[in-house]
Protein backbone atom coordinates (compact mmCIF):
# COMPACT_ATOMS: atom_id res chain seq x y z
CA UNK A 1 0.00 0.00 0.00
CA UNK A 2 2.77 2.45 0.85
CA UNK A 3 4.60 1.78 -2.61
CA UNK A 4 0.70 2.54 -4.25
CA UNK A 5 0.59 5.22 -2.45
CA UNK A 6 4.50 6.75 -3.42
CA UNK A 7 4.17 5.60 -6.99
CA UNK A 8 0.57 7.75 -6.84
CA UNK A 9 2.75 10.73 -5.72
CA UNK A 10 5.29 10.32 -8.66
CA UNK A 11 2.79 10.79 -10.71
CA UNK A 12 0.62 13.41 -9.41
CA UNK A 13 4.47 15.41 -9.00
CA UNK A 14 5.49 14.77 -12.76
CA UNK A 15 1.82 15.49 -14.01
CA UNK A 16 1.96 19.14 -12.21
CA UNK A 17 5.70 19.61 -13.49
CA UNK A 18 4.79 18.79 -17.45
CA UNK A 19 1.71 20.87 -16.79
CA UNK A 20 3.63 23.49 -15.31
CA UNK A 21 5.99 23.39 -17.69
CA UNK A 22 3.87 23.60 -20.79
CA UNK A 23 1.64 26.52 -18.97
CA UNK A 24 5.09 28.13 -18.92
CA UNK A 25 6.02 27.27 -22.50
CA UNK A 26 2.81 29.39 -23.70
CA UNK A 27 3.58 32.62 -22.04
CA UNK A 28 5.18 35.11 -23.81
CA UNK A 29 6.49 38.19 -21.86
CA UNK A 30 7.37 41.06 -24.09
CA UNK A 31 10.41 42.03 -22.05
CA UNK A 32 11.70 38.58 -23.28
CA UNK A 33 11.22 40.07 -26.51
CA UNK A 34 13.22 43.33 -26.15
CA UNK A 35 10.42 45.51 -24.86
CA UNK A 36 11.52 48.25 -22.86
CA UNK A 37 9.52 49.62 -19.84
CA UNK A 38 10.35 52.91 -19.88
CA UNK A 39 8.21 54.31 -22.30
CA UNK A 40 10.64 55.90 -24.86
CA UNK A 41 11.62 53.16 -26.87
CA UNK A 42 9.30 51.68 -29.32
CA UNK A 43 8.34 48.60 -28.30
CA UNK A 44 6.07 47.37 -31.73
CA UNK A 45 8.84 45.30 -33.14
CA UNK A 46 9.43 43.14 -29.51
CA UNK A 47 4.76 42.77 -29.32
CA UNK A 48 4.67 41.40 -33.29
CA UNK A 49 7.24 38.51 -32.04
CA UNK A 50 5.88 38.06 -28.77
CA UNK A 51 2.12 38.00 -30.35
CA UNK A 52 3.71 35.74 -33.71
CA UNK A 53 5.07 33.26 -31.19
CA UNK A 54 1.68 32.83 -29.36
CA UNK A 55 -0.16 32.71 -32.29
CA UNK A 56 2.04 29.57 -33.75
CA UNK A 57 1.45 28.12 -30.29
CA UNK A 58 -0.69 24.72 -30.61
CA UNK A 59 -2.26 25.33 -27.23
CA UNK A 60 -3.63 28.36 -25.53
CA UNK A 61 -0.97 31.28 -24.84
CA UNK A 62 -0.64 34.45 -23.13
CA UNK A 63 1.38 37.49 -24.62
CA UNK A 64 2.15 38.81 -21.19
CA UNK A 65 3.11 42.92 -20.29
CA UNK A 66 5.02 43.33 -17.44
CA UNK A 67 4.25 46.52 -14.98
CA UNK A 68 6.16 49.20 -16.36
CA UNK A 69 5.06 51.74 -19.66
CA UNK A 70 5.93 50.50 -23.26
CA UNK A 71 5.73 52.70 -26.35
CA UNK A 72 3.77 51.30 -29.01
CA UNK A 73 4.08 53.24 -32.65
CA UNK A 74 1.44 50.85 -33.66
CA UNK A 75 0.14 46.79 -32.83
CA UNK A 76 -1.43 45.17 -35.46
CA UNK A 77 -2.01 41.31 -34.07
CA UNK A 78 -3.26 39.07 -36.65
CA UNK A 79 -4.74 35.97 -36.88
CA UNK A 80 -5.99 33.08 -38.01
CA UNK A 81 -4.11 31.64 -35.15
CA UNK A 82 -3.09 27.93 -34.19
CA UNK A 83 -4.04 28.76 -30.72
CA UNK A 84 -7.84 28.34 -29.79
CA UNK A 85 -7.52 30.62 -27.29
CA UNK A 86 -4.55 34.13 -26.98
CA UNK A 87 -4.87 36.37 -24.26
CA UNK A 88 -2.71 39.88 -23.93
CA UNK A 89 -2.51 40.22 -20.23
CA UNK A 90 -1.39 43.38 -19.35
CA UNK A 91 0.15 44.65 -16.12
CA UNK A 92 1.41 48.13 -17.05
CA UNK A 93 0.79 50.85 -19.51
CA UNK A 94 0.19 50.67 -23.25
CA UNK A 95 1.61 54.32 -24.26
CA UNK A 96 0.83 55.96 -27.91
CA UNK A 97 3.52 58.40 -29.74
CA UNK A 98 3.38 62.20 -28.57
CA UNK A 99 2.04 64.17 -31.70
CA UNK A 100 -0.63 62.84 -34.09
CA UNK A 101 1.38 61.67 -37.33
CA UNK A 102 3.13 58.35 -36.34
CA UNK A 103 0.25 55.94 -35.95
CA UNK A 104 -2.57 54.69 -37.66
CA UNK A 105 -0.85 52.60 -39.92
CA UNK A 106 0.71 54.11 -43.37
CA UNK A 107 -2.45 56.20 -43.57
CA UNK A 108 -0.63 58.99 -41.21
CA UNK A 109 -2.85 59.26 -38.60
CA UNK A 110 -6.38 58.67 -40.09
CA UNK A 111 -8.04 55.66 -38.32
CA UNK A 112 -6.81 52.34 -39.61
CA UNK A 113 -6.17 52.14 -35.48
CA UNK A 114 -3.47 51.64 -33.07
CA UNK A 115 -3.54 48.86 -31.31
CA UNK A 116 -6.00 46.60 -33.80
CA UNK A 117 -6.69 42.64 -33.48
CA UNK A 118 -7.66 41.25 -36.84
CA UNK A 119 -9.32 37.63 -38.00
CA UNK A 120 -8.28 36.53 -33.75
CA UNK A 121 -11.03 34.00 -32.72
CA UNK A 122 -10.72 33.11 -28.93
CA UNK A 123 -8.84 36.44 -28.15
CA UNK A 124 -9.11 37.59 -24.43
CA UNK A 125 -8.03 41.08 -23.93
CA UNK A 126 -7.36 41.44 -19.66
CA UNK A 127 -5.99 44.00 -17.67
CA UNK A 128 -3.76 47.06 -18.15
CA UNK A 129 -3.95 50.55 -19.60
CA UNK A 130 -4.26 52.66 -23.14
CA UNK A 131 -3.04 55.77 -22.95
CA UNK A 132 -3.59 57.23 -26.57
CA UNK A 133 -2.30 60.27 -25.59
CA UNK A 134 -5.28 62.62 -28.01
CA UNK A 135 -4.37 65.81 -26.60
CA UNK A 136 -2.15 67.45 -29.26
CA UNK A 137 -4.58 65.86 -32.13
CA UNK A 138 -7.45 67.52 -30.07
CA UNK A 139 -5.73 70.89 -29.94
CA UNK A 140 -5.25 70.49 -33.95
CA UNK A 141 -9.13 70.30 -34.40
CA UNK A 142 -10.05 72.88 -31.84
CA UNK A 143 -7.78 75.53 -33.46
CA UNK A 144 -9.88 74.62 -36.87
CA UNK A 145 -6.53 73.72 -38.46
CA UNK A 146 -7.73 72.17 -42.35
CA UNK A 147 -4.26 69.44 -42.22
CA UNK A 148 -5.93 67.95 -39.03
CA UNK A 149 -5.89 63.99 -39.58
CA UNK A 150 -8.89 62.17 -38.86
CA UNK A 151 -7.23 60.40 -35.38
CA UNK A 152 -6.54 56.79 -34.80
CA UNK A 153 -8.89 54.26 -32.70
CA UNK A 154 -7.40 52.76 -29.70
CA UNK A 155 -8.47 49.49 -29.80
CA UNK A 156 -10.07 47.87 -32.78
CA UNK A 157 -11.18 44.33 -32.74
CA UNK A 158 -11.81 43.50 -36.38
CA UNK A 159 -13.89 39.85 -38.00
CA UNK A 160 -13.21 38.04 -34.86
CA UNK A 161 -15.30 35.81 -33.05
CA UNK A 162 -15.68 34.54 -29.23
CA UNK A 163 -13.90 37.14 -27.72
CA UNK A 164 -13.69 38.52 -24.14
CA UNK A 165 -12.35 42.56 -23.25
CA UNK A 166 -11.60 42.45 -19.24
CA UNK A 167 -10.62 44.88 -16.53
CA UNK A 168 -8.89 47.05 -19.80
CA UNK A 169 -8.72 50.76 -19.21
CA UNK A 170 -8.48 53.43 -21.76
CA UNK A 171 -7.66 57.27 -21.28
CA UNK A 172 -7.34 60.04 -23.91
CA UNK A 173 -7.58 58.24 -27.42
CA UNK A 174 -7.37 60.14 -30.63
CA UNK A 175 -10.85 59.34 -31.53
CA UNK A 176 -12.87 56.34 -30.87
CA UNK A 177 -11.38 54.07 -27.59
CA UNK A 178 -12.97 50.92 -28.47
CA UNK A 179 -14.33 49.78 -31.46
CA UNK A 180 -16.11 46.10 -32.44
CA UNK A 181 -16.48 45.39 -35.84
CA UNK A 182 -17.48 42.40 -38.00
CA UNK A 183 -16.98 40.32 -34.94
CA UNK A 184 -19.80 37.86 -33.41
CA UNK A 185 -19.74 36.72 -29.88
CA UNK A 186 -17.70 39.83 -27.98
CA UNK A 187 -17.85 40.94 -24.25
CA UNK A 188 -16.68 43.83 -22.94
CA UNK A 189 -16.73 43.91 -19.15
CA UNK A 190 -15.03 45.74 -16.66
CA UNK A 191 -14.06 48.45 -18.49
CA UNK A 192 -12.86 52.16 -17.62
CA UNK A 193 -13.12 54.76 -20.22
CA UNK A 194 -12.00 58.36 -19.45
CA UNK A 195 -11.48 61.56 -21.52
CA UNK A 196 -12.04 65.29 -21.52
CA UNK A 197 -16.18 65.90 -22.60
CA UNK A 198 -14.32 68.82 -24.72
CA UNK A 199 -12.33 65.81 -26.92
CA UNK A 200 -14.06 65.51 -30.14
CA UNK A 201 -15.35 62.05 -31.80
CA UNK A 202 -13.67 60.26 -28.72
CA UNK A 203 -16.41 57.58 -29.07
CA UNK A 204 -16.23 55.44 -25.79
CA UNK A 205 -17.72 51.96 -27.56
CA UNK A 206 -18.55 51.64 -30.88
CA UNK A 207 -20.18 48.41 -32.12
CA UNK A 208 -20.87 47.81 -35.95
CA UNK A 209 -21.53 45.03 -38.46
CA UNK A 210 -21.46 42.45 -34.91
CA UNK A 211 -23.75 40.35 -33.63
CA UNK A 212 -23.97 39.04 -30.35
CA UNK A 213 -21.96 41.88 -28.26
CA UNK A 214 -22.70 42.64 -24.54
CA UNK A 215 -21.61 45.55 -23.06
CA UNK A 216 -21.34 45.22 -19.00
CA UNK A 217 -19.89 46.77 -15.46
CA UNK A 218 -18.47 49.89 -17.35
CA UNK A 219 -18.12 53.48 -16.83
CA UNK A 220 -17.46 55.62 -19.45
CA UNK A 221 -16.12 59.52 -19.45
CA UNK A 222 -16.04 61.22 -22.94
CA UNK A 223 -16.63 64.14 -25.23
CA UNK A 224 -18.65 61.78 -27.70
CA UNK A 225 -21.28 58.79 -27.50
CA UNK A 226 -20.57 56.58 -24.80
CA UNK A 227 -21.69 53.53 -26.58
CA UNK A 228 -22.40 54.01 -29.93
CA UNK A 229 -24.33 51.35 -32.34
CA UNK A 230 -23.45 51.39 -35.89
CA UNK A 231 -25.17 49.58 -39.38
CA UNK A 232 -24.76 45.87 -39.28
CA UNK A 233 -25.48 45.45 -35.52
CA UNK A 234 -27.75 42.71 -33.80
CA UNK A 235 -28.21 41.09 -30.58
CA UNK A 236 -26.56 43.71 -28.53
CA UNK A 237 -26.73 44.05 -25.17
CA UNK A 238 -25.76 47.07 -22.72
CA UNK A 239 -25.94 46.36 -19.26
CA UNK A 240 -24.46 48.55 -16.43
CA UNK A 241 -22.79 51.51 -17.89
CA UNK A 242 -22.39 54.78 -16.22
CA UNK A 243 -22.46 57.13 -18.84
CA UNK A 244 -21.09 61.28 -18.37
CA UNK A 245 -19.30 63.47 -19.51
CA UNK A 246 -20.64 61.99 -22.81
CA UNK A 247 -23.45 62.26 -25.47
CA UNK A 248 -25.12 58.93 -24.34
CA UNK A 249 -26.10 55.60 -25.89
CA UNK A 250 -27.15 56.24 -29.42
CA UNK A 251 -28.02 54.17 -32.50
CA UNK A 252 -26.57 55.76 -35.13
CA UNK A 253 -26.03 57.40 -36.96
CA UNK A 254 -27.49 55.77 -39.75
CA UNK A 255 -28.27 56.54 -43.20
CA UNK A 256 -25.24 58.35 -44.28
CA UNK A 257 -24.47 56.31 -46.89
CA UNK A 258 -26.76 55.27 -50.03
CA UNK A 259 -26.47 51.52 -48.79
CA UNK A 260 -26.34 49.83 -44.99
CA UNK A 261 -27.60 46.92 -42.89
CA UNK A 262 -30.25 47.59 -40.66
CA UNK A 263 -29.86 47.54 -36.72
CA UNK A 264 -32.15 45.07 -34.72
CA UNK A 265 -32.48 43.39 -31.07
CA UNK A 266 -31.00 46.18 -29.26
CA UNK A 267 -31.53 45.66 -25.41
CA UNK A 268 -30.07 48.85 -22.88
CA UNK A 269 -30.50 48.41 -19.33
CA UNK A 270 -29.33 49.92 -16.41
CA UNK A 271 -27.44 52.73 -18.05
CA UNK A 272 -26.82 56.22 -15.65
CA UNK A 273 -26.09 59.64 -17.10
CA UNK A 274 -25.25 62.64 -15.19
CA UNK A 275 -24.63 65.43 -16.77
CA UNK A 276 -24.78 64.05 -20.76
CA UNK A 277 -26.18 66.05 -23.84
CA UNK A 278 -28.27 63.13 -24.55
CA UNK A 279 -29.50 59.76 -22.18
CA UNK A 280 -31.15 56.91 -24.84
CA UNK A 281 -31.08 58.35 -28.73
CA UNK A 282 -31.61 56.79 -31.90
CA UNK A 283 -30.42 59.07 -34.60
CA UNK A 284 -30.52 58.90 -38.29
CA UNK A 285 -29.65 61.52 -41.11
CA UNK A 286 -32.30 63.40 -43.35
CA UNK A 287 -31.04 61.10 -46.45
CA UNK A 288 -33.92 59.95 -48.84
CA UNK A 289 -32.27 57.41 -50.86
CA UNK A 290 -31.01 54.82 -48.06
CA UNK A 291 -30.80 51.18 -49.32
CA UNK A 292 -31.33 48.68 -46.62
CA UNK A 293 -31.42 50.49 -43.20
CA UNK A 294 -33.86 50.54 -40.46
CA UNK A 295 -34.40 50.42 -36.05
CA UNK A 296 -36.11 47.58 -34.81
CA UNK A 297 -36.73 45.89 -31.77
CA UNK A 298 -35.26 48.33 -29.01
CA UNK A 299 -35.57 47.80 -26.03
CA UNK A 300 -34.30 50.74 -23.37
CA UNK A 301 -35.19 50.19 -19.70
CA UNK A 302 -34.55 50.62 -15.63
CA UNK A 303 -32.58 53.89 -16.81
CA UNK A 304 -31.77 57.02 -14.62
CA UNK A 305 -31.02 60.24 -15.89
CA UNK A 306 -29.35 63.37 -13.78
CA UNK A 307 -29.63 67.05 -15.47
CA UNK A 308 -29.45 65.29 -18.67
CA UNK A 309 -30.82 67.77 -21.91
CA UNK A 310 -32.43 65.39 -23.97
CA UNK A 311 -33.27 62.12 -21.72
CA UNK A 312 -35.27 60.11 -24.78
CA UNK A 313 -34.50 61.54 -28.04
CA UNK A 314 -35.30 60.28 -31.68
CA UNK A 315 -33.63 62.63 -34.65
CA UNK A 316 -34.28 61.69 -37.64
CA UNK A 317 -32.98 64.89 -38.90
CA UNK A 318 -29.65 64.61 -37.99
CA UNK A 319 -27.27 67.26 -39.18
CA UNK A 320 -23.79 67.43 -37.86
CA UNK A 321 -22.99 69.91 -39.98
CA UNK A 322 -25.77 72.29 -39.95
CA UNK A 323 -24.87 76.01 -41.02
CA UNK A 324 -22.35 74.33 -42.57
CA UNK A 325 -23.33 73.60 -46.08
CA UNK A 326 -22.27 70.34 -46.89
CA UNK A 327 -23.36 66.52 -45.83
CA UNK A 328 -26.62 67.94 -44.95
CA UNK A 329 -29.44 66.71 -47.48
CA UNK A 330 -32.56 68.08 -45.59
CA UNK A 331 -34.63 65.12 -46.54
CA UNK A 332 -36.43 63.05 -45.23
CA UNK A 333 -35.33 59.95 -43.69
CA UNK A 334 -35.90 56.83 -45.54
CA UNK A 335 -34.60 54.77 -42.16
CA UNK A 336 -37.57 53.23 -41.14
CA UNK A 337 -37.82 53.33 -36.46
CA UNK A 338 -40.11 50.13 -35.29
CA UNK A 339 -40.73 48.49 -31.98
CA UNK A 340 -39.02 50.73 -29.60
CA UNK A 341 -39.89 50.53 -25.82
CA UNK A 342 -38.60 52.73 -23.28
CA UNK A 343 -39.51 51.23 -19.62
CA UNK A 344 -39.20 53.11 -16.22
CA UNK A 345 -37.11 55.61 -17.44
CA UNK A 346 -36.42 58.00 -14.27
CA UNK A 347 -34.48 61.62 -13.50
CA UNK A 348 -34.21 64.95 -14.17
CA UNK A 349 -33.79 66.82 -17.53
CA UNK A 350 -31.82 69.82 -18.32
CA UNK A 351 -33.67 71.31 -20.84
CA UNK A 352 -37.90 72.13 -21.20
CA UNK A 353 -38.14 69.03 -23.60
CA UNK A 354 -37.14 65.78 -21.50
CA UNK A 355 -38.80 63.34 -24.53
CA UNK A 356 -38.85 64.59 -28.12
CA UNK A 357 -39.67 62.23 -31.05
CA UNK A 358 -38.41 63.90 -34.26
CA UNK A 359 -39.53 60.76 -36.65
CA UNK A 360 -39.40 60.90 -40.23
CA UNK A 361 -42.21 62.25 -42.63
CA UNK A 362 -42.04 59.68 -45.22
CA UNK A 363 -41.31 56.56 -43.17
CA UNK A 364 -43.21 57.30 -39.42
CA UNK A 365 -41.64 55.46 -36.47
CA UNK A 366 -44.24 52.78 -35.23
CA UNK A 367 -45.18 50.58 -32.34
CA UNK A 368 -43.09 53.11 -30.00
CA UNK A 369 -44.13 52.56 -26.41
CA UNK A 370 -43.54 54.36 -22.90
CA UNK A 371 -44.24 52.84 -19.66
CA UNK A 372 -43.20 54.46 -16.33
CA UNK A 373 -41.40 57.29 -17.08
CA UNK A 374 -40.81 59.75 -15.13
CA UNK A 375 -38.89 62.46 -16.16
CA UNK A 376 -39.11 66.37 -14.75
CA UNK A 377 -36.68 69.05 -14.50
CA UNK A 378 -34.64 70.29 -11.62
CA UNK A 379 -36.51 70.93 -8.51
CA UNK A 380 -39.25 68.20 -9.65
CA UNK A 381 -41.14 70.96 -12.63
CA UNK A 382 -43.21 69.66 -15.45
CA UNK A 383 -40.98 68.85 -18.68
CA UNK A 384 -42.30 68.48 -22.13
CA UNK A 385 -42.74 65.78 -24.73
CA UNK A 386 -43.12 66.43 -28.44
CA UNK A 387 -43.27 64.18 -31.00
CA UNK A 388 -43.31 64.49 -35.20
CA UNK A 389 -44.54 61.43 -37.30
CA UNK A 390 -44.58 58.93 -34.57
CA UNK A 391 -47.36 56.59 -33.45
CA UNK A 392 -47.13 54.41 -30.34
CA UNK A 393 -48.66 53.77 -26.96
CA UNK A 394 -48.10 55.21 -23.46
CA UNK A 395 -48.99 52.50 -19.95
CA UNK A 396 -48.57 53.10 -17.09
CA UNK A 397 -47.36 56.80 -14.91
CA UNK A 398 -45.81 58.51 -17.72
CA UNK A 399 -44.35 62.13 -17.29
CA UNK A 400 -44.28 63.88 -19.13
CA UNK A 401 -47.40 63.44 -20.78
CA UNK A 402 -47.17 61.57 -24.04
CA UNK A 403 -47.87 63.03 -26.80
CA UNK A 404 -48.02 59.48 -29.11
Amino acid sequence: MARSNAYSLVLLLLYCYVSSGAAEAAAYNVAGFGAKPGGRTDSSGAFASAWSAACRSQEPATVYVPNGHFLLSRAAFTGPCSSSRVTLQVDGTLVAPSGYTSRGGSSGGDDDGWIVFDHVDGLTVSGGTVDGRGEALWACKAAGHSGCPSGATSLKVLNSRDVVISGLTSVDSELYHVVINGCEGVTVQDVQIVAPGSSPNTDGIHVQGSSQVTVTRTGIQTGDDCVSVGPGTSNLRVEHVSCGPGHGISIGSLGKESEESGVENVTVTGAAFVGTENGLRIKTWARAKVEGAYVRGVAFEHALMHDVRNPIIIDQSYCPNHGRGAGCPHQSSAVKISDVRYTDIQGTSASKVAVKFDCSASNPCSGIGLKDIKLTLDGGKPAEATCQHADGRASGEVEPPSCL
